[in-house]
């Protein structure tokens, strides 16, 4: 599991968005709500609106903090290089345990 969304060699590092996180008992409860509704009646269609635009508002959250990092990293430095880890489960668990 990764811990930062990003970091730099200089070891800056950079915090993903836990959107999800925030908004999870939110989320829930909505559909907690939900469930026992009857499908397809008015009320039923209002709840789900209220789903969807939580879920909307989640992914937005996600996009807004993916677009400030990448907006700073092109004004502030001159190249970037990307690297792949290809770090198995299996690896990470023999390291740790």
């Amino acid at each position: 599991m990764l811990n930062h969304a990003s970091s730099l060699s200089t070891g800056e590092v950079f915090e993903g968005a836990k959107s999800y996180r925030k908004l999870e008992t939110k989320l829930s409860r909505l559909q907690y709500l939900n469930r026992h509704k009857v499908k397809f009646s008015e009320n039923w269609k209002k709840a789900q609106l209220k789903i969807a635009k939580l879920h909307n508002r989640i992914a937005n959250i996600r996009k807004d903090t993916l677009h400030k990092l990448t907006t700073y990293l092109a004004k502030n430095h001159s190249q970037i290089v990307i690297e792949d880890l290809n770090v198995s489960v299996w690896d990470v668990k023999s390291q740790t345990g």
